[in-house]
């Protein structure tokens, strides 16, 4: 399977545009789109695949993340910083983690468990989100500079909603992992 190749860099940076407009939602709303949060989830989740758009089900797993593409790139003017800068933290941050051989298997260790619980509770469940949660707290979260999210504190302050933001960190991490297998670099990324 040939990897390096635009349409495989596009669907993989459709799904970091995704997970950084799902963290966005999070934080000021307390909700996300459903369809995007479960195949961003069940994207961490999925290690082997068969192809680059199997790891996300389908190209309907990330509308959002393609609709989010679209109007950050049509356009002189950065449509939305927010989420601008989430994607570049997530890419920036991948690019320190694939040094770091010792997180990179605690990541490896907690996903295998995430794995397992979301065969028996199913993606979504919130022991699910809570361990992927943990997984993104104890490792890329004490790589510097950590992400900064921006929303309510009512919805920021509230575990649930926080282990949501933190899975789908990661899911950007695993979507940003993607995009530089599939060829992607920081400086296409600019």
């Amino acid at each position: 399977m040939q990897l390096n190749t635009i349409t495989n860099q596009t669907i993989a940076l459709a799904g970091i545009a995704q997970a950084a407009a799902l963290v966005q939602q999070l934080a000021t709303t307390g909700t996300a789109d459903p369809t995007a949060m479960e195949t961003s989830i069940a994207s961490v989740l999925k290690i082997d695949s068969d192809s680059v758009i199997d790891v996300y089900g389908s190209l309907a797993g990330i509308k959002l993340g393609l609709e989010q593409l679209n109007v950050q790139m049509t356009g002189y003017k950065i449509v939305n910083p927010e989420q601008a800068r989430y994607s570049a933290s997530l890419v920036f941050l991948e690019n320190q983690l694939s040094g770091r051989k010792d997180l990179l298997k605690l990541i490896q260790i907690g996903i295998t468990k995430a794995q397992a619980q979301g065969e028996h509770f199913g993606s979504l469940h919130e022991n699910v989100l809570a361990n992927l949660g943990e997984v993104y707290q104890s490792t890329i979260s004490t790589l510097q500079p950590r992400i900064m999210v921006n929303g309510e504190q009512e919805y920021l302050s509230r575990p649930d909603v926080a282990n949501k933001i933190r899975a789908c960190l990661l899911a950007g991490i695993r979507s940003a992992i993607l995009w530089k297998q599939c060829g992607g670099t920081r400086w296409k990324f600019l």
